[in-house]
């Protein structure tokens, strides 16, 4: 069974800094990647940003691009998620999610609340 929390929310003020983690634990695969997601009231759950627990390869979205910057601890079985310059737009539940066999994002938190302020 794998477990993953999400921390770090919070309310900032529009071009402010906020550091999410995400620890899982459980039977992880070191093959597995951990992504970032993100929903706003109203709107469709989008992709942020994924980073692979082995390869340390990254993606990430073009809205975030250049602000947000993805991390592991392979030692701490986290992710983090280094948000700068942030934006009102930027305001939406952050949700992590690792990949299981099938290599698709069958894990999930309950996510963290980050609000941006104008």
């Amino acid at each position: 069974q794998v477990q993953l929390v999400e921390s770090g929310g919070g309310l900032v003020q529009a071009g402010g800094s906020l550091r999410l983690s995400c620890a899982a634990s459980g039977r992880t695969s070191s093959r597995a990647s951990m992504g970032w997601f993100r929903q706003a009231p109203g709107k469709e759950r989008e992709f942020v940003s994924t980073i692979n627990w082995s390869a340390g390869s990254v993606g990430y979205a073009d809205s975030v691009k250049g602000r947000f910057t993805i991390s592991r601890d392979n030692t701490k079985n986290t992710v983090y998620l280094q948000m700068n310059s942030l934006k009102p737009e930027d305001t939406a539940k952050y949700y992590c999610a690792l990949t299981g066999p099938s290599n698709k994002y069958d894990y999930w938190g309950k996510g963290t609340q980050v609000t941006v302020s104008s």
